[in-house]
């Protein structure tokens, strides 16, 4: 094996170097971030004014730092300027923990003055009439018409059946009367009653919130005549006499006064017609033809009245006249004046109580108005 020699030396690569002026200016870039970053430090570090009136960084006065703990500052709120929000929601506290103010937890008395209704009075106490003519049967009688200036009512705290208690009286048995439901009776504000022990008095007044009772409707005019009804005709009074018939009706009906307008009662319970606007000696008119069957005074607190049979089955009825304008027996046709507004009988002021009649039962007005 032959070995050979070489005496040639390796080459070698030569070596990299850098530009002399590239060490300065990296180490002054350095210097500028390293001065940058402590600048930005500094701003942001908390600063507190000591008292000597300096500002040291970092160093904090222990005392002060529990005063502001314990003490912290609260913004004047009489100076704080109101920030108009906008796509926020905010939500407002409310401190009211208690019953409505205008919540009345006790009745009232209520005396009848000139030109009041059962309606009126019950809309300026925002009840339902109802709710007031139930609770003064001694006076109403359970008839609207019964008011008289002067007189005194009971105005319950809410709607329901207000009713002095008994000896007698269970509850169960007057909530089942009143179609009310017990617990109902029970949790009634009105009624402070202990729920687990309630004690009722004989004197005291419960209410019966939401209840129900049937009205005895009152009518001067007891029955009303049809042919082969086995009634008589004539209708007792001053204003009676015996008829037949002169004219009848058209089936519909026509304004009975001239103000198109509701002043007093509305149809409802206890009161079986509506009062409409007219003035003392305000003309009144016949809602349709037919045959008058009484004109004149009358018991029961309809004062002057004018009644129409008007041989279709329907009859109406025109009360607290201040005289009539027709007779007992005497055809007339729709829109005739039978009579002159007033305020006769149990009125407090001039008005129309109108009815409608059909078949001797009650008819709402409205329907045909």
């Amino acid at each position: 094996m032959n070995y050979r020699f070489s005496n040639k030396p390796e080459e070698t690569k030569p070596e990299k170097s850098f530009p002399k002026w590239l060490p300065p200016v990296l180490w002054a870039f350095a210097l500028f971030c390293v001065a940058f970053m402590v600048i930005v430090m500094v701003q942001r570090t908390p600063m507190i004014r000591g008292t000597n009136g300096k500002t040291d960084v970092g160093s904090v006065d222990n005392s002060l730092v529990d005063n502001i703990v314990s003490n912290p500052a609260l913004p004047d709120m009489n100076t704080l300027e109101t920030v108009e929000q906008t796509e926020s929601v905010v939500r407002l506290a409310s401190s009211v923990t208690h019953m409505p103010e205008n919540m009345r937890t006790e009745a009232t008395t209520y005396t009848i003055q000139t030109g009041d209704s059962l309606y009126g009075i019950a809309s300026k106490f925002d009840l339902e009439p109802e709710t007031v003519l139930w609770a003064n049967y001694d006076v109403l009688r359970d008839d609207a018409h019964n008011i008289s200036v002067g007189d005194e009512l009971i105005i319950p705290p809410a709607d329901g059946i207000y009713v002095k208690w008994k000896e007698s009286d269970q509850l169960q048995r007057l909530s089942d009367k009143y179609r009310v439901e017990l617990h109902d009776v029970l949790a009634e504000p009105v009624n402070k009653l202990d729920i687990t022990n309630p004690v009722i008095e004989a004197g005291d007044f419960i209410l019966f919130p939401g209840g129900y009772r049937e009205t005895a409707a009152f009518n001067p005019v007891v029955y009303e005549y049809s042919p082969n009804s086995g009634v008589k005709k004539v209708i007792s009074g001053p204003g009676g006499c015996a008829w037949d018939y002169r004219q009848y009706g058209t089936g519909s009906f026509v304004w009975p006064s001239a103000n198109h307008a509701l002043v007093g009662n509305d149809f409802g319970a206890g009161h079986m017609g509506v009062d409409l606007a007219t003035v003392e000696g305000g003309p009144i008119y016949a809602a349709d033809s037919g045959t008058v069957v009484y004109a004149g005074a009358i018991g029961g607190g309809y004062g002057i009245m004018v009644m129409i049979d008007h041989g279709t089955g329907y009859s109406t009825l025109y009360a607290h006249l201040s005289g009539v304008a027709v007779s007992c027996g005497q055809g007339v046709s729709q829109g005739q004046m039978i009579g002159y507004g007033g305020s006769t009988g149990n009125s407090t002021g001039p008005h129309l109580h109108f009815e409608v009649r059909y078949g001797g039962g009650y008819v709402n007005p409205w329907q045909f108005l």
